[in-house]
């Protein structure tokens, strides 16, 4: 990955911004985003993103990082955590599989009454 971004920040709100996009934004969840442009993305995070060091154009070093997401189009597409305006989850479409009867008892299930 190269150490280059168009824009870096020293601003703590603004890295504090960024860290919480990086919570918010954990790998395999479903979202949406906006971002500062206005435009929309819709798809799976991954992997879950980390702000990074990088110099911009100028040269000056400073924070950023770059989120990837698998869109629901089939594409891809890599944004930069400064210009993400808005994150929304979105509920996962896959129902939960059933037991396989391979796995080993929910210790935490309910006993069976004899």
């Amino acid at each position: 990955m190269s150490r280059s971004a168009p824009r870096v920040h020293g601003d703590q709100a603004v890295i504090d911004r960024m860290e919480s996009l990086c919570d918010r934004l954990e790998q395999d969840a479903r979202i949406a985003l906006r971002t500062d442009g206005g435009e929309w993305i819709r798809g799976i995070v991954s992997p879950q993103p980390t702000v990074q060091s990088f110099f911009d154009p100028e040269g000056n070093e400073g924070l950023n990082g770059v989120v990837k997401v698998e869109t629901d189009g089939g594409g891809e597409r890599y944004l930069w955590l400064d210009e993400v305006a808005f994150v929304e989850h979105l509920p996962n479409p896959s129902p939960p599989e059933p037991p396989d009867g391979h796995r080993p008892p929910d210790p935490n299930a309910p006993a069976k009454a004899l």
